[in-house]
């Protein structure tokens, strides 16, 4: 069957030979991190694509730390990896998929419905008792083709336009902290977008890295959207990477429209004349 939202270790295992699986691990303060943990051990037949380079466009000063890829560029390396229409796509991290959910947003994007994520990454595939390897695959090409986007985004213009009206409700996904504006590790600016609200992607989880139940992720985002439809929900957070987390969620509990704001917080406070939020108040 396919999967479209999260696969468990187990329904990888019996599928694995028919999937095109990615690595994705990754550390922003260290973004060495990811391909030193996949040379070490990574799911058998696992590809990697690194945030700041596979997964992520070029920079400019103006449009964020991860600005999208070129969608031509980002199919390229997709039908690189192997990937047929189709097949199977399957991201994993070790961060709860805070970093895989980028993967499986661009294949989206890219109009690829059969992708998910691994549902508790390594931990949950090497706790399940299966092994990891150091052998690198050697891929043909696949005949992956891009389609019609399966997902929205929002762009800086969007998230101005709006602001003092009621039209989005944008969902901030970093630590309480950044958002406050008490601490920021990575951006010149600390604080958040006027009127963003939070809510850390480690909400989606439960205790063990995995996401929590359907049916919990439905009721908690519904008393986040107080009555307004998913279509109204754009997620940010500090480069449009781990904010794919919320679009995620949202898909598994059954509220599809939600939208990405890809630019996020790197983007928004690299102009001076963008307004800053700091505190609780949104």
């Amino acid at each position: 069957m396919p999967w479209t939202t999260l696969i468990s270790a187990e329904e990888l295992a019996s599928a694995i030979d028919r999937c095109v699986v990615v690595d994705c691990r990754h550390e922003l303060l260290n973004p060495a991190t990811g391909p030193q943990a996949y040379a070490q051990g990574h799911l058998p037949g696992a590809r990697f694509m690194h945030q700041d380079h596979d997964l992520a466009g070029p920079k400019n000063g103006r449009n964020g730390r991860h600005p999208l890829p070129d969608r031509a560029a980002m199919a390229d390396r997709l039908r690189a990896a192997g990937l047929h229409r189709d097949q199977q796509l399957v991201a994993y991290d070790d961060h709860g998929g805070m970093y895989a959910g980028r993967l499986w947003w661009l294949a989206r994007w890219l109009g690829h419905e059969n992708v998910a994520v691994l549902d508790g990454g390594v931990k949950a595939w090497t706790g399940a008792g299966f092994p990891l390897d150091t052998a690198l695959p050697f891929p043909r090409p696949g005949d992956f083709a891009e389609g019609a986007s399966r997902v929205r985004a929002v762009d800086t213009r969007e998230i101005v336009d709006q602001l003092g009206t009621d039209r989005l409700l944008i969902v901030d996904m970093r630590a309480p902290e950044r958002y406050r504006g008490e601490a920021e590790p990575i951006d010149p600016v600390a604080g958040h977008v006027p009127g963003a609200l939070n809510r850390p992607f480690q909400q989606n989880l439960r205790p063990d890295g995995r996401f929590k139940p359907a049916e919990v992720l439905r009721q908690e985002y519904e008393e986040l959207l107080g009555g307004r439809p998913p279509s109204d929900v754009a997620f940010h957070c500090g480069s449009g990477v781990v904010a794919c987390h919320g679009v995620i969620a949202m898909e598994l509990a059954g509220l599809t429209g939600s939208a990405l704001y890809p630019g996020s917080w790197s983007e928004w406070c690299a102009d001076p004349g963008r307004p800053v939020a700091t505190g609780l108040e949104p």
